[in-house]
């Protein structure tokens, strides 16, 4: 059974914005693939570079959990992410990520969200 405190760990990391820490969460043939976005990496050095750059376009885009729900194997989490956009306007949207565990290791990232449409904060 995955245990709380991976995903805890992960989403700290995600939100310190700590490229090293995230990175160590996922093996070297990890795959994000943010479904949404049409984005998909496979392989901890393009995952790395990918993240990179998501982190210097939103400075500050931090993860609030709504819910988690753990499997065997797995891991779901559903978010609400905030950010400012390269245009100046504050954002939220919601999201549900998708792990499967392998060998301690979240060996996939599938993200599904709204940010397509997000929410404008005032």
């Amino acid at each position: 059974m995955i245990h709380t405190e991976l995903i805890d760990r992960y989403d700290a990391a995600w939100n310190a914005q700590d490229l090293e820490a995230i990175m160590g969460f996922h093996p070297d043939d990890v795959v994000f693939h943010n479904h949404t976005a049409g984005e998909c990496v496979e392989g901890a050095a393009a995952m790395r570079e990918h993240v990179a750059g998501i982190f210097s376009t939103y400075p500050d885009l931090r993860f609030r959990r709504r819910r988690l729900y753990l499997g065997a194997d797995s891991a779901t989490s559903e978010w609400t992410a905030t950010a400012t956009l390269p245009d100046g306007r504050r954002v939220e949207w919601d999201g549900v990520d998708i792990f499967p565990v392998r060998d301690g290791l979240i060996a996939r990232k599938d993200v599904y969200s709204t940010s397509g449409s997000p929410r404008v904060l005032a």
